[in-house]
Parts: structure tokens; sequence; C-alpha cells
């Protein structure tokens, strides 16, 4: 990952940094199409902060692996507010027609914000969304959510309600990646996943401070794919 001096906060920041030796972990990479698909989290909506790159973390991992292979397709379907159902129905069929051999997935974030929230019927939504990815040969990478509801951002009384939704979003998730033979990258336990200074001013999304972590975030869970073939959370 490079920075110039107009990105020297994020060149200085321990917790942006990828995994040493990244740039061979790129060039050993099997993966010659990446498509996303997702809500909000997938389009890597954000905001611009001093320091660090205005760049989505997707967007960065895709330019890394670019670079490592000038073949390498990269296609970002996300599209902010959709439940797990509505991201299956609008993104599932374009993304089966580009044949990626590695897909991301940001699902369900919308789903336990809804007081219609049903545990079995989301896990069921997602494992209809990735499962035909899979059989069709792609290797899954599920993005885990940061910790919004104990970052302070959001009020009481819905901080408390919504960190126990989050909580079980994450759980099932990491789960159904596991069972797709994928990797759940475990943003839900960052350690700077309720600290607010990676928040946007919306108290939503993350800026680009968090936008970089969650890059290297990714890069460590893909890091053991790469070098022993097989699963692994990021830490």
């Amino acid at each position: 990952m490079g920075a110039d001096a107009v990105h020297l906060r994020e060149a200085h920041d321990p917790y942006c940094r990828w995994p040493t030796g990244s740039a061979a972990l790129m060039r050993s990479a099997p993966w010659r199409r990446l498509v996303v698909l997702g809500d909000s989290v997938a389009a890597g909506i954000g905001e611009p902060l001093d320091g660090y790159r205005d760049l989505d973390a997707a967007a960065r991992v895709a330019e890394a692996l670019g670079a490592a292979h000038p073949s390498f397709d990269y296609h970002n379907l996300g599209e902010r507010d959709l439940r797990a159902a509505e991201i299956r129905d609008s993104q599932l069929r374009i993304a089966l027609e580009l044949r990626p051999d590695l897909v991301m997935v940001a699902a369900g974030g919308n789903d336990a914000l809804r007081r219609s929230f049903d545990e079995e019927r989301l896990r069921a939504e997602l494992i209809s969304l990735v499962g035909p990815l899979v059989a069709q040969g792609a290797q899954l990478v599920t993005i885990g959510l940061f910790d919004l509801a104990r970052s302070g951002l959001v009020p009481e009384p819905y901080a408390a309600p919504m960190a126990e939704r989050f909580d079980r979003l994450d759980a099932f998730t990491s789960r159904v990646a596991a069972e797709h033979g994928g990797v759940h990258v475990d943003n839900h336990s960052h350690p700077l996943a309720a600290d607010p200074g990676i928040f946007a001013g919306d108290r939503v999304h993350c800026n680009a401070r968090g936008h970089a972590i969650a890059a290297a975030n990714l890069v460590k869970a893909l890091a053991p794919l790469l070098t022993r073939g097989t699963p692994a959370n990021a830490e």
C-alpha cells in the first residue's frame, strides 16, 4: 500500500497497515475477477478525512490486485439501503453473469435495523445469495460491520438493542461464510470497532480512516487463503 505526502496520517496509522509481504501476497493471488455485492457498506459510502485516501475498502484491495495482475477485473454492484432479499433479487443474476472467482458480500445491516428482523429468515436469505456464487466456483468473503451501536453515536434507548442484533448478525454471517468455504472479515471485534473517530458525519457509514482500517482487515482475512490455502477470520 503506497502513500504520498497528502496521506501521511494514513501512512503512520498502525491500524491501516497491511500485513507484511502484502505485495507478494497480491502477486500470488489466483483471482482475476472480483465482484462486490451488497448494501451501502459494499458500495463504499463514506466521507473524506484529511490525511487518508478517499477510497473505500473493497476498491483499495481491487486496486492492489489490479496492480499485481493487469488482466484483473473489478465490478461493484453495491447499492445503499437494500435488504438482503433485495440484494439477491437485484444483484445476484448480474454477478453470476460476470462469473467472478472472488466475491465480497456485505448484507444484512438494513434487515437488522427493522422491527421485523427475523434472524432465521435473514440467514436463509444470505444463503440464497451466496450459495449460487460459491456453487459457480467463486471464493466467498463476507464483510463484517464495525460496532456502531457501542460507539456512543447511537442514542439510547436504541443503542443496546441495536448492539445485540448486530452481534447476532455478525455471528451468523460468519457461520454462513464458514459453511460455504469462505472467510468472514471480523470488523465487529476490531480494537477500533466502536471508536467514533472511524465513522462519517452521518453516524452510519465509515469515514476514510474507517475504510482504510477495513481494507487492512480484509487483506488479513485473505492472507491465509494465499499462504496456507485454508480460511481464517481476520482479527
